[in-house]
């Protein structure tokens, strides 16, 4: 890092933590009570602070990382300063430790930059910013001050990225494991580090063949039949030598530890949820993948919808018009047939997603239908922004972003934060414009989020509860 970098970095660490800070102390002091799942989290807090390993709450439905890791900090932190007990695991103080974990995601993602975006690709201020924008993106932002698992799990999830990423892969798996201990589903993006570096070494020998027939301009991401055919034939015989197979054993056996850990504990546990599971029950929700694809045309908004995107995209159009017609047949029938909604998305009026889902959803039966060319239009977008990375690569990514989003039934947005955030970091970085304007739309709405939880609050009948919005 030049020294130069190194002032701006610090200068934007520095008041991304102090903004965050006057936040924190507005939030806190408006909301003192545990809100929502913090019901939950807090008083399972409490009693592993006391001791109380034995206790636990049914309706919470992750393992305990979050709890653990909050007494392993407040437990020394309360013996070096001498603080009481009422202090010690205090809602506030439970919530600072999601505040410090943010602190440390805005450092990973800033090391993540740098690993995969080097000089030539990105000046130093354009990391920069891509960190801080990225650090502010709304929906992991909003609940760092909030005593969830969002900030932890995106820690610990990008530390095992980066390991990966600089091939320190028993300590990227062992790290995966600290993210599956928050949020089951994190095994997902350990697999997914696995699958990067098997894609890497298919990517070096697919290279190396197209260069033995003198063919290395070709591409089989550009997708023609043949091309596939080639790459079909070139997976088939390189998965078929023992000596590649051991090669691509010894890199990535931490992550296929993880794996079966993962399956040894679904069997004994019954299922990957713990607690509550009649809530939590996995299904085919197609749908789910073309929320997050509009989810992310949204957040993404200065690099996906551009007037150039939009007419490649019609030309694309224009030009395979019976692939597309296929793919909007298909999408329709998914739209049709594995559209639903989750009792909470239907009941609680206290998310965005519940009046997403009955202002724009509900409005008219043919909506779901009619929205099917944005999700197609969302997809190419989204797919061509990743179109730097290999085909291997992407067929990682893409199996990844299926397993951890199609099983979901609940429209949730936080399911969208880490698959979100590997596409962010993945694409080229933009051009200072782009970056400056998409900075300025976290900002905004982080500040219409906040302003609407912290100043519009409300009560339903028959309940003295004060209710808040939120994602």
């Amino acid at each position: 890092m030049e020294r130069s970098e190194a002032y701006y970095f610090s200068a934007a660490l520095s008041c991304a933590f102090l903004a965050s800070c006057l936040l924190f102390s507005a939030l806190n002091r408006q909301q003192r009570s545990p809100y929502m799942d913090e019901a939950f989290h807090v008083p399972q807090a409490h009693a592993y602070c006391e001791g109380r390993f034995q206790q636990w709450d049914p309706m919470i439905t992750t393992l305990p990382g979050l709890y653990l890791v909050s007494v392993g900090i407040v437990k020394p932190a309360a013996w070096l300063f001498g603080w009481s007990g009422s202090i010690v695991c205090s809602t506030g103080m439970l919530r600072f430790i999601n505040l410090l974990f943010s602190i440390g995601n805005f450092y990973l993602l800033y090391l993540l930059f740098c690993r995969m975006h080097h000089k030539k690709a990105a000046s130093g201020f354009q990391r920069i910013l891509s960190t801080l924008t990225l650090a502010a993106f709304p929906t992991l932002y909003f609940f760092t001050f909030l005593y969830y698992t969002d900030t932890g799990s995106t820690f610990f999830t990008l530390f095992a990225y980066l390991m990966c990423l600089y091939g320190n892969h028993k300590t990227s798996a062992l790290l995966g494991f600290c993210g599956f201990m928050f949020r089951q589903t994190n095994i997902v993006w350990t697999v997914f580090c696995g699958g990067s570096v098997v894609a890497q070494k298919l990517s070096e020998a697919w290279k190396a063949e197209l260069s033995k027939s003198k063919e290395q301009k070709n591409s089989p991401a550009k997708g023609s039949f043949s091309e596939l055919i080639k790459l079909f034939r070139f997976l088939q015989a390189y998965l078929m030598s023992l000596k590649n197979l051991t090669t691509l054993f010894l890199l990535t056996w931490p992550y296929i530890m993880m794996a079966l850990v993962f399956f040894t504990f679904v069997v004994l546990n019954g299922g990957i949820v713990v607690g509550d599971r009649s809530s939590h029950e996995a299904c085919l929700h197609f749908p789910q993948l073309f929320y997050f694809l509009s989810f992310t045309l949204v957040f993404s908004f200065p690099h996906l919808v551009t007037p150039g995107k939009m007419v490649s995209f019609l030309r694309s159009v224009q030009k395979h018009f019976l692939r597309y017609s296929i793919l909007t047949t298909v999408s329709l029938f998914l739209v049709w047939k594995f559209t639903f909604a989750h009792k909470y998305l239907l009941a609680d009026n206290r998310h965005y997603t519940f009046y997403i889902w009955r202002k724009i959803f509900q409005r008219h039966e043919l909506v779901k239908y009619i929205l099917v060319p944005v999700y197609i239009f969302a997809g190419w977008s989204f797919t061509d922004a990743l179109k730097s990375k290999s085909v291997f690569w992407n067929l990682v990514y893409f199996l990844c972003l299926f397993v951890v989003t199609v099983p979901q039934k609940l429209l949730e947005f936080r399911y969208f934060i880490l698959p979100y955030i590997i596409y962010r970091l993945n694409i080229p970085v933009p051009s200072l414009s782009k970056l400056f304007l998409e900075l300025a739309f976290y900002i905004l709405v982080n500040v219409v989020t906040f302003h609407i939880f912290l100043n519009k609050p409300f009560q339903w009948p028959n309940s003295e509860e004060i209710q808040r919005f939120m994602w």
